[in-house]
């Protein structure tokens, strides 16, 4: 499993580096632009990530967009289901409405709601098959 995690404060990517390490490489970016960058490189590179731990609230671009972006290129890359990366949003917002807009309008695949805990996060690995 290779895996980016995309958050502005550094707990937090530290926090979800140590969890997700031992199941593969895990690169870390603590902002939206980098982020984009970092996906688009690694799907030229034939290298894509399998999941991306996506922060919705940053500085200059924020999680959503970034979301929506990622997945407008793997729309116009016409990429097969089985490389469309899964993206969890990780978050204190715990509203529905933010939760229901991110899931239907950007199409992120789940939420782990902060404080990060290691059970929320391998729980949510193995619900979306990314581990067994």
């Amino acid at each position: 499993m290779k895996s980016l995690v995309v958050d502005d404060e550094l707990t937090t990517r530290l926090m979800l580096k140590k969890i997700l390490s031992p199941f593969g490489a895990c690169d870390t970016i603590s902002n939206g632009t980098e982020a984009i960058k970092a996906f688009w490189l690694a799907l030229k590179e034939k290298e894509p990530y399998d999941l991306i731990c996506l922060d919705i609230l940053m500085p200059e671009v924020s999680g959503k967009t970034v979301l929506k972006k990622i997945r407008e290129i793997e729309t116009k890359s016409n990429l097969p289901k089985n490389m469309i990366v899964n993206i969890f949003m990780v978050t204190s917002l715990n509203d529905s409405k933010t939760i229901m807009d991110t899931i239907v309008k950007y199409k992120c695949d789940s939420y782990i709601l902060k404080p990060i805990s290691k059970a929320k996060v391998v729980s949510k690995l193995k619900q979306f098959n990314i581990i067994q």
